[in-house]
């Protein structure tokens, strides 16, 4: 990390705190564990989501669904250039029909992975309610979309960029903030 072009907003216990409130939130809010699904939006949402259901287990004795979600057909950035974007796949193995779902991402800052992680879901089913759960929320908001559960509310000017870093995909657990 160039410390002249990088600042450090969350180290790997701020992550473990934010992870810890979002999980007792998920449970405060819908009055327990039952009918809830959590799904990661690809690629660090996911590591999060199944971060966020084994605290939900620690605290309940009781094991959340988790999926994952591919929006890469679903986002409407890509361009021309992109003709054959890459395409993972979602795996979402529960029925989501009638369950309280939480959208679990790195970071919100337009809304527009959350739109298209939204017209993604409901072409898998009809949650009862979506809730979105967001580690970094830093603003900036193109479409009308909030998080319902954040870790941390980072004020950001538009050329600087938020970097999640979880050991699961960057072998370290760290949040920044760079300027470009």
């Amino acid at each position: 990390m160039d410390s002249e072009k990088a600042v450090q907003i969350l180290d790997e216990k701020g992550i473990t705190r934010a992870i810890t409130r979002i999980a007792h939130e998920i449970l405060e809010k819908n009055k327990g564990p039952q009918d809830i699904v959590i799904i990661g939006i690809k690629t660090r949402g996911i590591p999060l989501a199944k971060r966020i259901a084994l605290k939900i287990k620690e605290f309940e004795n009781y094991e959340i669904p988790v999926g994952e979600l591919d929006i890469t057909l679903y986002r409407d950035d890509l361009t021309k250039e992109q003709i054959d974007p890459v395409v993972n796949g979602s795996s979402i193995s529960c029925d989501i029909n009638n369950k309280i779902v939480v959208l679990v991402d790195d970071v919100l800052y337009t809304g527009r992975t959350a739109r298209a992680a939204l017209d993604a879901l409901v072409d898998i089913g009809r949650p009862s309610v979506i809730q979105l759960a967001v580690l970094v929320d830093r603003g900036h908001r193109e479409l009308p979309i909030r998080a319902d559960y954040v870790g941390k509310n980072t004020p950001t000017s538009k050329n600087e960029i938020v970097r999640v870093k979880l050991s699961e995909t960057d072998e370290e657990n760290l949040v920044v903030i760079e300027a470009t």
